[in-house]
């Protein structure tokens, strides 16, 4: 109780702790962005082996999870010490290279620590220090390690996408965002929408026109903020993602039938929704005139 007072009535130790918490938990979702994809490969490549050939399944494995092994340089297999894996701070005094054989390091990781943080700290200021803050964050951590994942792998796990579409209708089980009717029908409206647009493009043209995890996740965000969200987010991520599109072949940076990933445009869609989707949605009726 103390600790919350404290919170609720220091904004200086609020931020601070906004801070802290946004980067440790970045710092805990490269990891995940880099070993989840793996994990997930390793399974699907044990259960194949166990339907086609179960006499060559190995009776022991060794571990590879969130946990084990611990994290090393990719270069030379130097274990990451503990002054070496602090948020931002220890890439700096590094000076963006490995202490063992001075191979750089991914700018990438402290990108993902600061913008955890900075969306942490974003939740903090709109919500304040409430339960909605705290479940919310989860929300926009969990957004941030499914856009990296799918930038590097055109994947959208579903060890991420269905607690969070369950977690969404449980928050709102108790009305903490919105009415649970809401939060239930931005959920199925939300899955399917994006299932009928892709059988309606595969009946159309014989091809895939997006992933199954597209629909989970937009799936995902209607249980979180509401099938009144939903058009906003579709038209944002549509928008979004035909100009970055476009502009990456203009630029020659990827070829016209190379398939893009959709969910990091529905996870920026799901955040402009969730900070100032109310405002947007106003000003355009006020626009319209309704």
């Amino acid at each position: 109780m103390a600790l919350i007072e404290l919170l609720q009535y220091s904004p200086t130790y609020f931020y601070i702790t906004l801070t802290v918490v946004g980067l440790l938990v970045g710092s805990f979702l490269n990891v995940v962005i880099l070993r989840l994809p793996v994990m997930m490969e390793r399974q699907w490549k044990l259960e194949c082996l166990e339907a086609l050939h179960p006499d060559k399944v190995p009776s022991e494995m060794e571990p590879y999870n969130l946990i084990k092994p611990d994290s090393t340089c990719p270069h030379c297999g130097h274990k990451i010490r503990a002054w070496e894996n602090i948020p931002v701070l220890s890439y700096l005094f590094l000076k963006g290279r490995c202490s063992s054989c001075k191979a750089t390091i991914s700018v990438r990781y402290p990108i993902v620590e600061i913008i955890s943080a900075l969306l942490t700290v974003a939740v903090g200021t709109f919500f304040g220090a409430t339960l909605q803050t705290v479940l919310l964050c989860f929300m926009v951590w969990a957004l941030l390690a499914l856009t990296v994942i799918d930038l590097d792998t055109q994947l959208l796990p579903d060890s991420i996408t269905l607690p969070l579409l369950w977690l969404g209708l449980l928050a709102n089980s108790f009305g903490l965002l919105i009415p649970l009717q809401d939060a239930v029908l931005g959920a199925a409206a939300g899955y399917l929408s994006l299932w009928s647009v892709y059988w309606i493009f595969k009946l159309l043209t014989g091809k895939e026109g997006m992933g199954y995890g597209d629909f989970k996740l937009l799936a995902a965000l209607g249980a979180w903020l509401g099938w009144q969200m939903l058009p906003l987010i579709i038209l944002l991520s549509s928008l979004v993602g035909t100009i970055v599109a476009v502009a990456l072949i203009i630029l020659k940076k990827q070829e016209r039938s190379q398939p893009v990933p959709f969910g990091p445009y529905l996870a920026a869609a799901g955040f402009i929704a969730l900070f100032w989707g109310e405002t947007l949605v106003q000003s355009y009726l006020q626009i319209m005139g309704l």
